[in-house]
């Protein structure tokens, strides 16, 4: 039986609800085109932010998951917004980006990259994933296509 892992339970309320993804990219159309496959999927956006400013803003909303490009409207902030939002409001983080070298061996408290371009495919095993893991699913398989950071 293949599990769905598009809803999160909240522990201080005890009710499933949909996962709620922010969307870190500046690109406008690459940014609509995710939330809307994150849609069709289930999940629900809570909004998308082309900065830092806007990113750390959104990320007091409480989202499950975080998908973060890496070079932003301000510049080379992906890696300091992932950081942040997965300390500072407990986001689960995957960078979604055409320059996966940039980040080394990765960014403390977040799991991985994918590398653009990338496909609804990839992109739902990758998010599902993330969210299994958030639940502590230990049984939970990375997709190939998603480079996990130690």
């Amino acid at each position: 039986m293949l599990l769905k892992y598009n809803f999160i339970v909240r522990k201080e309320t005890k009710t499933t609800m949909p996962a709620r993804i922010l969307i870190v990219e500046d690109e406008m159309l690459v940014a609509m085109e995710l939330e809307a496959i994150l849609e069709d999927l289930g999940y629900v956006s809570v909004g998308i932010a082309p900065d830092m400013a806007t990113a750390l803003d959104l990320g007091m909303l409480k989202p499950d998951l975080a998908l973060v490009d890496l070079n932003l409207r301000d510049g080379l902030t992906g890696p300091e917004i992932g950081k942040r939002l997965s300390g500072q409001h407990n986001a689960s983080v995957l960078f979604i980006t055409a320059n996966p070298r940039v980040l080394g061996n990765g960014v403390a408290g977040t799991i991985g990259v994918l590398t653009k371009p990338t496909d609804l495919e990839v992109v739902a095993a990758a998010v599902e994933y993330a969210l299994r893991r958030k639940v502590g699913d230990v049984a939970a398989i990375p997709p190939s296509s998603l480079r996990l950071f130690a």
